[in-house]
């Protein structure tokens, strides 16, 4: 009999773990797997690594422990976003002489069409997050064309020279910041190119 760990894993704390949960619970009694562990990252992007996925990085040492055999996931970005995390994570897996089951695409790499769709995945998973990334990029790119501004709005010289009077009489960050009408961190910043650098 087979011991599994499943691993659930959601991106918003408006989502839950329950259904992922329910279905590979029902999966794993009709393939007759032992749950020795289950593992959960809730509220957590895919695109995180290791070390900020406490469920994940679980998993794994699991996994380098020998305590499991089958590893059971609803999707395969419920692992990872990267081609290369993902790759590592069979990578890792294979060598702890454990297999993957991964419920949405069917995929059970204890085959060898398993392990090589398990690939391919990776790969179409990659390619829509570029295709993300560069739409995005576009969408900036062309609200800059139409003049929209990113960032800080630039101060008015006005308010720069009497933030700069108000410090050379003395006066504290915080009392130029009040009198003057402009935040500390913009006192600050004056204060450091206009006045340190003299």
């Amino acid at each position: 009999m087979k011991r599994a760990a499943l691993y659930v894993r959601v991106s918003t704390d408006q989502q839950t773990v329950e259904n992922q949960l329910l279905v590979l619970n029902e999966v794993a009694q009709r393939s007759g797997w032992t749950i020795v562990h289950t593992f959960s990252d809730e509220g957590i992007s895919g695109a995180k690594g290791r070390d900020q996925r406490p469920g994940f990085d679980g998993l794994l040492k699991s996994i380098a422990r020998r305590e499991v055999d089958i590893v059971a996931a609803w999707s395969v970005d419920r692992l990872g976003r990267s081609l290369t995390d993902l790759v590592a994570f069979l990578s890792d897996i294979q060598a702890g002489g454990t297999d993957l089951y991964l419920h949405q695409q069917a995929i059970d790499t204890s085959t060898p069409a398993g392990r090589m769709l398990f690939q391919m995945l990776g790969v179409f998973s990659e390619f829509e997050r570029s295709i993300m990334k560069t739409r995005i990029r576009a969408g900036l790119e062309r609200a800059k064309a139409k003049g929209t501004r990113f960032g800080r709005p630039p101060i008015a010289p006005m308010h720069i020279e009497k933030v700069k009077r108000a410090l050379a009489e003395g006066h504290s960050i915080r009392v130029v910041a009040k009198n003057t009408g402009v935040s500390t961190a913009t006192v600050q910043r004056v204060k450091k190119q206009h006045l340190d650098a003299v």
